[in-house]
């Protein structure tokens, strides 16, 4: 018998272990390449109507004849499993692929020549970095002067030319004291299509902001004076944002607020569009609220941490700013809830032309929801540029049992052949995936 059917057995009694969430809740048993969903803004259900969960993953060793599942057509083979827990993953212009090794603090290069199925090389282009994991080259084009990298607590610089294995020289730090500390260490860095603009998303540094000060009207309304609407304070200053800079990282600026953790900022090529993959908050139960991925309108508010999706307030500030309802962006695609996307990508490519200016999305999985959800690649469904609302699943089979788990996606990006290139860091894999 093969040893996935083995664990799947021997895993299978530990299910009856966990609360089992209804069947149009769904969970990693019924995902399948695919499959559709569609959730709505007007559909969630009521905080606390289920329990929340503690049921964090058993990560186990992958084994030999596990494979990522794709839809019919399409070829996974394994692209290499010599990093130590990937995350992030940018494609410099001339194909090379930086990989961030954020628990590591550096920076490695994978190579792919010829027909790009393995790499030929691959290199440490930096190390001595703080948690590094967005990456971005600069100016846009195909000949970038620089490579940027967010580590948790600012951004630096590095000189580079196309090509380049090695950082050139020490980095030059241009964003200093980037509100680390707390929760949500992920730090992404994109560029708009002009290159004027840096922007950095910064996740909160708590679930729900229930400990934030309570400040009085007439400080509420001084800090909005020079603040972006229904932004927070103190500890939490700057943090839950989209924050833009320019290219030497000077005059900051909030873009969009209210965001509890932006994890990604994938940019449209259609239109510049800055998108986020966004995790929300935990506490209200197994089914709210949902994760998101929108575009990202400047000057906008998506409500945290005192609203969720629209005008839901959250019952534990105890409706402490009622002056915000009805201001409030909802996002374009609601996610399962707690299935916590991570990086995402357009894609652009020649290989797959039926799935060009789709949206794919790594979901690294749920450790708080009664039935396991996430822990797949989905492609977010645009059509005519426009998100439809739906995604569905592209690249599932991470889960074995309830309590056995062997992946755990975390970048997604199309590399110079039209390839799909997916990384998880629960066995440190990352793979390719072609058409047959």
């Amino acid at each position: 018998m093969p040893l996935a059917a083995r664990l799947v057995g021997a895993f299978a009694a530990m299910m009856l272990l966990v609360p089992s969430a209804g069947a149009a809740d769904g969970d990693w048993q019924g995902d399948a390449p695919g499959k559709l969903h569609h959730l709505s803004a007007s559909d969630l259900p009521t905080p606390y109507a289920t329990k929340s969960a503690v049921h964090s993953p058993a990560m186990v060793r992958r084994p030999a004849d596990a494979v990522p599942k794709a839809p019919p057509g399409f070829a996974v083979r394994l692209f290499t499993d010599k990093l130590e827990g990937p995350r992030l993953i940018r494609v410099a212009p001339n194909g090379d692929m930086f990989v961030a090794e954020s628990r590591e603090g550096r920076i490695a290069v994978l190579r792919a020549d010829g027909d790009g199925a393995k790499p030929s090389e691959t290199t440490t282009f930096t190390t001595g970095l703080n948690e590094p994991f967005g990456i971005a080259f600069y100016p846009p084009g195909p000949e970038p002067r620089f490579v940027y990298v967010a580590n948790t607590d600012g951004v630096v610089r590095f000189p580079y030319r196309n090509g380049d294995l090695k950082a050139r020289g020490a980095p030059e730090t241009l964003v200093h004291d980037l509100w680390s500390g707390g929760g949500h260490n992920t730090r992404d860095v994109v560029f708009s299509p002009d290159g004027k603009t840096m922007f950095v998303s910064v996740g909160s540094g708590s679930n729900a902001g229930a400990d934030l000060p309570k400040k009085s009207s007439d400080e509420i309304r001084a800090f909005e004076k020079s603040h972006a609407l229904g932004a927070a304070w103190d500890d939490e200053e700057n943090r839950a944002d989209v924050l833009a800079f320019d290219p030497d990282g000077k005059n900051l600026r909030i873009y969009a607020t209210g965001i509890r953790n932006c994890v990604t900022m994938p940019v449209n090529p259609a239109d510049g569009a800055i998108w986020c993959a966004t995790n929300e908050r935990d506490g209200l139960g197994d089914n709210l609220p949902p994760d998101y991925v929108t575009s990202v309108r400047q000057g906008a508010f998506y409500g945290w941490p005192w609203f969720y999706i629209g005008d839901h307030p959250d019952p534990r500030l105890d409706h402490a700013r009622p002056d915000l309802a009805g201001k409030i962006t909802v996002p374009d695609v609601l996610i399962q809830p707690h299935s916590a996307p991570l990086q995402g990508t357009f894609y652009e490519g020649a290989m797959f032309p039926e799935f060009r200016g789709s949206l794919f999305v790594a979901l690294h999985g749920s450790w708080n929801r009664a039935a396991r959800a996430g822990y797949k690649i989905v492609r977010v469904i645009l059509k005519d540029g426009k998100p439809t609302g739906a995604y569905e699943d592209f690249l599932t089979g991470f889960v074995l049992a309830d309590r056995a788990v062997w992946g755990r996606p975390v970048g997604v990006a199309v590399d110079r052949t039209g390839a799909l290139i997916v990384g998880e860091d629960g066995n440190s894999t990352i793979w390719r995936v072609t058409k047959e």
